[in-house]
C-alpha cells in the first residue's frame, strides 16, 4: 500500500471514530413537569429536588457531550399535547438545561409515551445512535403505551436506548414504566430521595463517553514504512480495578422474599471494639449502593416500625451484598365510624406490637410492623374499638375496624325559630343521662361555639349549653351510624347595659328571698356590659366609685329579644 493510501485510510478511520463518539454522546433528557411534582419528599417538593439534582449532575458532564432537554406538562394544565424540546441537543448545554429547569412551571398531565417518541425523533434515532433519559414521578395519563413504544423504537432505531428514572414511584408503579427501558436495552433506576436521584442521573446522563477501541498512535507519514511489518507490541496487563461500589445491601420482609426499595433505610455506624454501635456515619434510602472504607461497621436496616441490624467487616477489594431480613409485614387499617361508613380521616389509630413499642397514626394507615400479634385500637370521638391481628412475615393484611359511634351536631338558639347563638363564649358539655348515686352525671366531652360536633357511642346523653349567664340542659339519644342535629332552646335574650361613670355593674334577681335579699347573678367592672340572660325579670345595680351611692333599675328580658337599659 502506498504512503498516500495509508494516510488516506488513517484519516477516514479517525473521522469515523470521531463521528461514532459524537453519536454516542447525543442525549435528550425528558423531564416530567406534571402537577404531581409538587408532592414532597422529606418536606421538600420533588420539583425542587429534580432541579437541584440536574444542576449538580450536569456540572460533571464532559463539555463536548451533546445533551438536550425536553419537558411535558409545563405550559398547560389539561393538555396531552403539552410537549416541548426546550434545549436542542448540543455540546456545552449544561448551563442552559439547568436554567430552563429552574424557570419551568410544573402543572400538567403526564404524556410520557409521546414525549419519549418525540425525543427519539429529534435525535434521528433511525439514522444515528441516540439515548433518551426519562425522569418521571408518575405513570402515563394520556393513553400512551410505554411498553409498546419501547418495542417500536428498538425495532426501528440504529442503536437506540431509553433509560428511565422513576422518582418516588412505588415498586408496582415502577414495573409499569420499566418496560420502556428494558425493551430498548436501557436501565430502569428507582430513586426515592435527592441522593438516589443524583446517583441515577449520574449513571444515565453524565456517564463518560467511550473512547475508540484502537486509535492510531500517530499518522503513517510519521512512521517508517517498515513499521507496519514489525511484530505488534504486547498488550499491557490491565490493572485490577477498584469496584465502584463495595456495599450493595438488600432488604426483604421475609427470608427469600422480594427486595424492598420503598420506605427502607440503612443507618450506618462505626462499630466499637466490642462490636456495639459506635459513631453515626449516615442514613441511606431505597436501592442503595455504597462505597465504604475498610473497617468494622454496624448497619441497621429499617422499614416503618421494623428493624434489624448486622455487623460488617469491610476489607480492601471486596464487595459485600448482605441481605437484611426484617421479619415484618404490612398492615392497612381503615377506620370507620359504623359499618359501611366512609373512612374516617381524623380517627386515631394506635398500634401495640411485640416488644412493647407503640405507634400512633391518623386516618387510613398503611404501616410496616414486625411480624406477630398486632394489637390495633381505633378511636373516633368518644368511641374506641380494639382488635388483634395476626401478621406473618411478608404478609399484607387489610382490615376495616368499625368503632360504632353516631354523630351529633349541636346548636343553641335564643328561642326556637329565632336567631342561632354564634357568640364565641357559647359552650357545650356532654354528660351521661343516667345520674350516679350522688346525683352527679359522668362528664363525657366538651366543645365551644356553634355547630359543635360530637362522635358518641350509642346511648342517652344530656347537652348542657351555656351562653354567658344563661344555661340549659337538653336531653338526647344517639344510635350507631346515625347523624343527628340537636337544637337547644335557651329561652334567652340579650341584656345591654350602660351605666355612665359606674365603677361596676351588678345584675340581681328581681324577686327577694324570705330574708329580703336578692340573689346576685353577675358582676362586671366598667360602665358597659352586654350579657345573654335567661328570659325573666332582673334588677340592674350601678355601683358608684368612692362610695358615691348606688342606682338601680328593673328590666325584663324576653326570649329572643334584646333589652337595652341605661342606669344614671
Amino acid at each position: 500500500m502506498s504512503l498516500f493510501m495509508r494516510s488516506l485510510a488513517a484519516l477516514c478511520f479517525a473521522l469515523f471514530c470521531a463521528s461514532a463518539a459524537s453519536a454516542a454522546d447525543r442525549v435528550i433528557i425528558v423531564l416530567d413537569a406534571s402537577g404531581s411534582m409538587w408532592g414532597q419528599i422529606d418536606g421538600k417538593p420533588k420539583l425542587e429536588i429534580a432541579r437541584q439534582s440536574l444542576r449538580t449532575v450536569l456540572q460533571s458532564v464532559q463539555g463536548d457531550r451533546e445533551i438536550g432537554l425536553m419537558a411535558y406538562g409545563h405550559r398547560d394544565k389539561n393538555s396531552c399535547q403539552d410537549i416541548e424540546l426546550i434545549v436542542p441537543p448540543r455540546a456545552g448545554s449544561a448551563g442552559a438545561i439547568a436554567s430552563a429547569a429552574d424557570s419551568m412551571k410544573f402543572l400538567g398531565k403526564t404524556p410520557l409515551t409521546d414525549a419519549v417518541k418525540q425525543a427519539a425523533e429529534a435525535l434521528k434515532y433511525t439514522e444515528d445512535k441516540a439515548t433518551v433519559v426519562l425522569i418521571t414521578d408518575g405513570l402515563e395519563t394520556c393513553e400512551g403505551d410505554p411498553c409498546a413504544l419501547g418495542r417500536e423504537l428498538e425495532a426501528a432505531g440504529v442503536d437506540f436506548t431509553v433509560n428511565v428514572v422513576g422518582f418516588g414511584l412505588t415498586d408496582a408503579e415502577g414495573k409499569q414504566v420499566a418496560c420502556l427501558a428494558e425493551n430498548t436495552g436501557g436501565k430502569y433506576i428507582q430513586a426515592s430521595d435527592e441522593k438516589s436521584l443524583q446517583q441515577a442521573l449520574a449513571e444515565t446522563v453524565s456517564a463518560p463517553k467511550q473512547a475508540p477501541s484502537t486509535p492510531p498512535a500517530s499518522s503513517p507519514a510519521q512512521q517508517p514504512a517498515q513499521a507496519s511489518e514489525s511484530a505488534p507490541a504486547p498488550e499491557p496487563v490491565p490493572e485490577a480495578q477498584k469496584p465502584e461500589f463495595n456495599f450493595l445491601p438488600t432488604t426483604v420482609f421475609s427470608a427469600g422474599g422480594d427486595p424492598v426499595t420503598d420506605g427502607n433505610a440503612y443507618e450506618i455506624y462505626k462499630a466499637k471494639d466490642d462490636g456495639s454501635q459506635g459513631e453515626y456515619l449516615t442514613t441511606e434510602y431505597g436501592a442503595y449502593k455504597g462505597d465504604l472504607d475498610p473497617g468494622d461497621y454496624l448497619v441497621v436496616a429499617r422499614n416503618g416500625e421494623a428493624k434489624v441490624e448486622q455487623k460488617l467487616k469491610v476489607e480492601p477489594g471486596q464487595v459485600y451484598k448482605p441481605v437484611f431480613v426484617l421479619n415484618a409485614g404490612t398492615l392497612v387499617i381503615r377506620p370507620r365510624a359504623s359499618q359501611g361508613a366512609e373512612i374516617n380521616v381524623s380517627a386515631r389509630v394506635d398500634f401495640a406490637y411485640p416488644g412493647g413499642t407503640t405507634t400512633t397514626t391518623y386516618g387510613e394507615t398503611k404501616i410496616v410492623v414486625p411480624a406477630g400479634e398486632q394489637k390495633v385500637t381505633v378511636g373516633i370521638g368518644q368511641g374506641n374499638a380494639t382488635e388483634t391481628v395476626q401478621l406473618a412475615a411478608g404478609q399484607t393484611v387489610e382490615k376495616d375496624i368499625v368503632v360504632g359511634v353516631g354523630r351529633v351536631v349541636i346548636n343553641a338558639f335564643y328561642a326556637l325559630g329565632g336567631d342561632k347563638i354564634e357568640m364565641p363564649g357559647l359552650a357545650f358539655q356532654i354528660v351521661k343521662a343516667q345520674k350516679k348515686t350522688d346525683g352527679t352525671r359522668q362528664d363525657v366531652e366538651h366543645s365551644y361555639g356553634p355547630d359543635s360536633t360530637f362522635d358518641l357511642p350509642a346511648g342517652d346523653y344530656v347537652a348542657v349549653a351555656t351562653a354567658d349567664l344563661a344555661s340549659v340542659e337538653q336531653p338526647f339519644n344517639i344510635r350507631v351510624g346515625e347523624t343527628k342535629e340537636v337544637e337547644v332552646d335557651m329561652n334567652a335574650g340579650v341584656l345591654s347595659i350602660s351605666a355612665p361613670g359606674a365603677y361596676s355593674i351588678e345584675i340581681v334577681a328581681a324577686k327577694k328571698d324570705i330574708q329580703g335579699n336578692r340573689t346576685s347573678l353577675g358582676l362586671n367592672y366598667g360602665d358597659k356590659w352586654n350579657q345573654t340572660m335567661k328570659a325573666g325579670d332582673y334588677v340592674v345595680i350601678r355601683h358608684q366609685p368612692d362610695n358615691g351611692g348606688e342606682r338601680e333599675r328593673p328590666v325584663t328580658v324576653r326570649p329572643g329579644g334584646r333589652a337595652e337599659i341605661t342606669v344614671q
